[in-house]
């Protein structure tokens, strides 16, 4: 997994965090008006921010992962060799986990949250980290995309974004997780070739 030009852990904390804003919005949009109309009052705020915490902490640990592998890296020069071949199988593995159960029913958990009765400040808070685990949940293969092709790649972000938006939006959402994740699917068997090839 590449890490960003080496950058510091805050440095890495604040891209991840910027990004997680931009790309999440738009699929948290609908979850955050229906709390709205439901728990009328501040807690839209708390909610959200709960939410973005349970991603700042994904990204805290593929800061650690990633810290992990390229100081294996460092110490073993020749693994470096077999980096391609794990990020084409770690892609193969992220288009799996797009057509099982358990992500079908990740998504209709992140599309179909009904907000809590009750309007504390307590009570929000857990509903924005339910929220928020769903949702990283139900998007462990495109998180996984995204890691390994690459965090500072414009298109893949544009890319991953607008597959979460969709999935969380359009009708028949598992036939939509079912074609990104043969699409992911193909990306990995051509990188995994590839890297076997090198």
């Amino acid at each position: 997994m590449p890490m960003p030009g080496g950058q510091t852990a805050a440095a890495w904390m604040g891209v991840w965090v910027v990004m997680m804003v931009a790309m999440m919005s738009p699929a948290l949009a609908p979850a955050l008006s229906r709390y709205r109309r439901s728990v009328p009052g501040p807690g839209v705020v708390l909610v959200g921010v709960a939410y973005f915490v349970v991603w700042t902490l994904v990204g805290g640990a593929a800061y650690l992962i990633g810290l992990a592998v390229a100081g294996a890296e460092q110490r073993w020069p020749g693994l470096g060799r077999f980096v391609p071949v794990a990020a084409g199988a770690a892609l193969l593995l992220a288009g799996c986990v797009q057509l099982t159960a358990w992500k079908r029913r990740h998504l209709a958990r992140c599309r179909d949250c009904e907000p809590p009765p009750d309007s504390d400040a307590w009570t929000a808070a857990r509903h924005g980290v339910g929220l928020g685990v769903d949702c990283a949940l139900c998007c462990a293969g495109f998180m996984t995309v995204l890691l390994v092709t690459g965090m500072m790649n414009l298109v893949t972000i544009v890319l991953v974004a607008a597959a979460i938006t969709v999935e969380r939006l359009a009708p028949a959402p598992a036939r939509i997780a079912r074609a990104l994740g043969a699409v992911i699917l193909v990306v990995g068997a051509v990188a995994l070739v590839r890297g076997l090839g090198s």
